[in-house]
């Protein structure tokens, strides 16, 4: 008998602990309070969707915690990627997003980047955002040839944000005359500088701009350029910046610069939370995202809400480190503003 008692005091343990974890990963969010970091200030895209995916993800979590968003807006979102990183509690009741950039940024050594991308939790990302250059009517730049023999004045926001990148990389690695005016908060400020006649143009992410159908639709504001090489769905007539390529080394260079566009609006847990709450969280965001409410909010609001999965993130992150050294000191002599 003592050994069958042996066995069922031995089954009974492992039931019990079996119990208590499957348990701990579907109470664990029961009556919590998790927070949203965003690294962008309120009404940039990245606030936008993520302000609407956390109405939606709440029930999709076991327990509906309530969603708390808070905005980290410093440094073009290298804050907030540095608080998820180092500091943020590693329980699975903080999780946010950064800018697309971060993670060559960090692969590059930018001074103010602690976080190391390849210890967060990626839960997956919003959007495979097209990025585009616009100009006011008023402005002399009319096309992209253009900007080879006049200066066109657009707004920035620091160093690690994309209405500073773009035309930094355009004029590092092409030779474009694009000149910067650094401490705009957004697009939405650089939109309303046009209006006033303080900058000529913007470079940022497509989505940004839609909310000024009214301004595109009256000829205020125009398309010039997209950063990508395929072409836009809805404006397939505006030209690639790759047209402009005249070697095999710039078109290289802008294709590893510009890779940060598939990370979409990144969402992430910091380090080491445990396994089974980022796999909670993981199905949660993905069950969210196909959540049919939701899709078919995002399409009234013509928000792109596309679901990308974390292991394409974490893809994206390895080649980014894959990336040979003589590649990387190339990026950074010609784009030294990326460091």
């Amino acid at each position: 008998m003592a050994p069958c008692k042996s066995i069922v005091t031995f089954c009974l343990a492992f039931g019990v602990s079996f119990g208590a974890r499957a348990e701990g990963a579907q109470e664990f969010y029961k009556n919590k309070q998790i927070r949203m970091i965003i690294g962008h200030p309120v009404g940039n895209d990245y606030d936008l969707a993520g302000r609407f995916l956390a109405r939606y993800l709440g029930k999709h979590i076991p327990g509906e915690p309530t969603i708390i968003v808070q905005n980290m807006p410093a440094a073009a979102s290298i804050a907030a990627a540095n608080f998820l990183y180092a500091q943020a509690p590693r329980d699975g009741t903080v999780f946010g997003s950064f800018s697309r950039n971060v993670p060559s940024q960090a692969l590059m050594g930018q001074m103010n980047v602690e976080a190391d991308p390849r210890r967060f939790n990626w839960l997956g990302a919003t959007s495979l955002p097209a990025r585009v250059c616009v100009r006011w009517v008023t402005a002399p730049v009319k096309t992209p040839a253009d900007l080879f023999t006049q200066e066109f004045i657009v707004g920035g926001a620091g160093a690690g944000s994309s209405l500073s990148i773009l035309p930094t990389v355009f004029n590092h690695v092409l030779g474009t005359r694009f000149r910067i005016i650094q401490g705009y908060k957004g697009t939405t400020d650089t939109v309303l500088a046009m209006e006033r006649g303080e900058v000529q143009g913007a470079c940022a992410s497509y989505g940004q701009f839609r909310i000024y159908e009214q301004l595109i639709r009256d000829g205020k504001l125009l398309y010039l350029l997209r950063a990508e090489e395929t072409p836009i769905p809805e404006i397939p007539d505006v030209p690639s910046i790759f047209d402009y390529a005249k070697t095999g080394e710039q078109r290289q260079l802008m294709q590893f610069i510009f890779s940060s566009t598939e990370f979409g609006r990144p969402y992430v847990l910091p380090p080491d939370v445990p396994k089974d709450r980022v796999e909670t969280m993981r199905k949660a965001f993905a069950d969210t995202l196909h959540d049919p409410a939701l899709i078919a909010e995002a399409a009234r609001m013509k928000m792109d809400m596309t679901y990308r999965q974390p292991d394409r993130l974490e893809q994206l992150v390895a080649s980014l480190y894959s990336t040979t050294p003589a590649m990387i000191e190339t990026v950074k002599k010609l784009v030294p503003n990326l460091q």
